[in-house]
Parts: C-alpha cells; structure tokens; sequence
C-alpha cells in the first residue's frame, strides 16, 4: 500500500465522542470552533503528514511559501469541516446543509437505462457526503474501501449514523469481496472505488500527475472494462456557507479486447481521462485534497 497510509481515520474515539456532543447539543458552530484549536495542535504536533502538505502545495502546486503555509493550515482545518459535517448528515441533520448537483444526468442515465457504473473516486472534497446526496436517484451505491479502521471508533460513528442507502464493500484478504463486487457489476449496480490509493501488491498504473509519476489503483479501471459499464469520477465539494457540490463527470467507456496487450493499453489510455479530471478539480479545491502521506514517494 502507499507509504505512511494505513487505511485509519487519524484521532481518538475520546475526540469524536466530544465533536459529537457538541453537534449535537450546541451546534454546529461550537464543533467548528473547537475544530480551529485541534487543527493548529495537528499541524505542530503531526509533521509527516505536515511534510506531505507542504510538498504538494509548495512542489507540485507551486504555491509560494507564505501560500503554502496558510494551506496547510486551511487543508487541516477544512479536512475536519468535513469530518464534522459528515456525521452531522450521517446524524439526520442534512437540513443544517444545502446542496447543489452537476451533471445530475450522469448518475440518472445510470439507474434509468440500467447500464450501472463505476464512480473512480479519490480522498477529494467528500464521498462520504457525496453517497448521501445519491439518495436522490432512488439506487444503492455500493463503495469499495479498506475496512482497517479502529473497532471502537467505527462501532462509535456506525451508532451515531441514520440510516441510508450506502453500503460498504471492505476488502478482504482473502478476496472474498471480489464476489460481491461481480454481483453489484453484473447486475448494472453503481459501485464506488478509489483509484488514488491501493492495497500492497495489487496492480497500479503509473501516470504523470501534477507534473511527477505517481501510481494509481488499476483495478477500477479494469473492471469497468470487464462489466462494459461506464464510467465516472463523482463526489462532493465543500464550498461557502455549509453549501456542497456535488459533481459528475461526463462518462466514459473502456473497451475490453481479448487480446491481453491490447487491454493493458486500452486501460492505461483511458485513465489519463480520470487523472486529468482529477488534476483539474484539485487545481480548483486544492484544500480539498486528503492525502496526508508521501503521494509521489519522493
């Protein structure tokens, strides 16, 4: 798996049971308020993923220094915006939030002709929130994820959330999940991946990113081309006034020859497509971007 990732939401069950708390007895402005203090004491108190933000704001963005020091800071502090606002809608509070969808067709064109998908996502914006807006279309949305988080905390969070139409796939070792994954597709279900991070020794795709190599997850873009189903990168921005964007992209097909060669070729041609897409929305909501580990492994 990429360095310095272990597939953990970062804090103590003691810290989420507070933010809690205080959502839910005196608001949400008091989470938020506290929020400040706890991203400063981050930023001093967490240097790799400190060295990491600097490195993609100062390297890779090319902000200049005074930039990159006030991004770092607002890439915690939004991070933890999101957190917070995550279980306020898990919670039943998604009237405290307003919301606004682009390219809603991509998704309706999904459930209404029954062609299903795959959502090529990335640890950008919210797909946390973005599974909630889905509700929408009237479909489950199945997501893909490395299920390594803490039992406490995820007994704590699956006890603080409503009910919804998310379900959650967790990898297994023993692969079992790859069958249920064939159910989802072969039914024309909408499944979720992330193609910015992989497990250890599965198959990644190396492609310039930001101007330097990074290595991206293969698998979703293989099975897109397996199932013949489309695909997307979809999730949800955070913008002002506790307002969110959700956003399709136009979708794509990747084509699955018999020949072994031709589809490594196919598959790597086609997912310049998300990586583009993915360098264009990170250029627009960089503070968006919640990779706090050595991305490019410099």
């Amino acid at each position: 798996m990429p360095e310095n990732w272990d597939g953990k939401t970062k804090g103590s069950l003691t810290g989420y049971k507070i933010f809690v708390f205080l959502i839910k007895k005196a608001g949400l402005n008091s989470a938020y308020f506290l929020l400040f203090f706890v991203s400063v004491w981050f930023i001093i108190f967490s240097r790799k993923a400190v060295k990491s933000q600097y490195y993609f704001f100062r390297k890779r963005l090319k902000f200049s220094f005074l930039k990159t020091i006030y991004y770092i800071w607002k890439n915690t502090f939004v991070f933890g915006q999101i957190l917070i606002d995550k279980v306020a809608v898990l919670s039943g509070m998604m009237n405290k939030f307003t919301y606004e969808h682009t390219n809603a067709e991509v998704i309706t064109s999904m459930i209404k002709d029954k062609t299903g998908g795959i959502l090529i996502n990335a640890h950008i914006g919210s797909w946390q929130i973005a599974g909630q807006l889905l509700e929408r279309y009237n479909g489950t949305v199945y997501i893909l994820m490395l299920d390594a988080e803490k039992e406490n905390i995820k007994r704590f969070l699956e006890s603080a959330e409503s009910k919804n139409k998310i379900e959650v796939i967790p990898l297994k070792e023993d692969g079992s999940h790859l069958i249920t994954i064939d159910k989802i597709l072969t039914a024309k279900g909408i499944l979720v991946m992330h193609a910015d991070r992989y497990t250890e020794n599965a198959d990644t795709l190396t492609r310039e990113f930001l101007g330097k190599k990074a290595k991206f997850a293969k698998g979703p873009f293989h099975l897109a081309a397996k199932y013949k189903v489309p695909v997307s990168f979809a999730t949800a921005f955070r913008e002002k006034n506790r307002h969110y964007r959700f956003y399709a992209m136009e979708p794509f097909y990747i084509n699955y020859p018999g020949n072994i060669r031709k589809r490594k070729e196919e598959i790597y041609k086609k997912s310049k497509i998300y990586v583009t897409e993915l360098e264009k929305i990170i250029r627009k909501y960089p503070e968006q971007w919640f990779n706090f580990y050595n991305f490019w492994n410099t």
